[in-house]
């Protein structure tokens, strides 16, 4: 077994259901694809959302993408003075023979990027 662990962030305009499901959804569909991922390969995946996200777990969006094996969990983010507003992390956990951490294509989108812009680079390639 090889674990590797690839980050995420994407950031709503808005505190609701909808909008916090459709943006985890564009962010995991994003970390699967760019990292050439199967369902069956995920373990677990830690979401964070910043304390004005309230509206609805980040990890229904997981369920609805048939990730149903895996360890999900879901915690308030750190609030920091002056950090980014309204931002949903993920942290998935994967089995992934071949992939080593110099291949990981963590994906931080939308408003997201000005928290890793070094890493944006690198999922860019």
């Amino acid at each position: 077994m090889s674990l590797v662990s690839i980050r995420g962030a994407i950031t709503v305009a808005n505190n609701n259901k909808e909008e916090i499901l459709e943006a985890t959804e564009m962010m995991l569909k994003a970390i699967i694809e760019k990292n050439h991922l199967q369902i069956e390969q995920i373990i677990q995946i830690h979401f964070s959302a910043t304390k004005d996200l309230d509206a609805v777990y980040p990890a229904v969006a997981a369920r609805k993408l048939n990730i149903t094996e895996a360890a999900l969990m879901c915690f308030q983010e750190l609030y920091i003075v002056g950090s980014l507003e309204k931002c949903i992390r993920a942290d998935v956990l994967v089995d992934q023979e071949g992939l080593s951490r110099q291949n990981i294509k963590h994906q931080y989108l939308r408003e997201a990027k000005r928290l890793r812009p070094d890493l944006v680079k690198e999922s860019e390639k």
